[in-house]
């Protein structure tokens, strides 16, 4: 069986995930997290199951993150033709796929796709959290608010580059500096699609050192 052919297609975010963002968009990467595990917790597993006989998982892994970053690629060219309209659902399908990617690629190095870190460890790979421990606090109720961590993490950073700027714009329903050529329809879209590949290889290549160090839990 092709393994690429298994990851040809994502759907997009559920109406429910979208209702949850629209009240709350300040815990928009928490809810994407917690969406992410109940979809693509069981189909990483399945994947690997089925199509990832005769490969090691260092191959299988690898599979998973090109074929993401190509993913991340065309989504950011589609939605990028619609200017300022589709800069909010175009950050929020960037992390539905960078989500998808990052429980392929733990299940592809043998962690359980179904472990209640696995979300948490999303956030920390994503940057919106400084550990996973501490996104699984926030995931479990117990933990900061979301625009306080986003808040405190940027300071932290001492730059502009990283994915919690985007969210705390987001979050705060601006659009980051950055986006700015992208609120002109069509001219959006190679940057788009740029901006998004590029986004998502680093946090790819963040879970590939994550799960291949064997950092993660069981």
């Amino acid at each position: 069986m092709n393994v690429v052919g298994q990851l040809e297609r994502v759907e997009r975010p559920p109406a429910s995930l979208w209702e949850r963002i629209r009240a709350e968009p300040d815990r928009a990467p928490e809810y994407i997290a917690l969406a992410a595990a109940d979809r693509f917790g069981p189909t990483a597993e399945e994947w690997v199951r089925v199509a990832g006989a005769g490969h090691t998982p260092e191959e299988l892994a690898r599979i998973a993150f090109k074929k993401h970053v190509r993913m991340a690629r065309l989504e950011g060219a589609a939605l990028g033709v619609g200017g300022a309209i589709t800069v909010g659902p175009d950050l929020v399908a960037l992390l539905w796929i960078q989500s998808r990617m990052i429980f392929y690629v733990a299940a592809a190095y043998g962690y359980d796709p179904h472990h209640p870190m696995r979300p948490a460890e999303l956030l920390a790979l994503q940057g919106v959290y400084p550990t996973a421990a501490e996104a699984r606090e926030a995931l479990d109720g117990v933990g900061k608010r979301m625009a306080q961590a986003l808040a405190e993490r940027a300071l932290r950073s001492g730059h502009h580059e990283g994915i919690h700027l985007r969210l705390a714009k987001y979050a705060a329903k601006r659009v980051a500096k950055r986006y700015a050529g992208r609120l002109v329809p069509f001219l959006g879209a190679p940057l788009g699609a740029v901006q998004n590949a590029a986004a998502t290889k680093e946090v790819g290549l963040r879970a590939l050192d994550y799960y291949g160090g064997g950092q993660a839990r069981p």
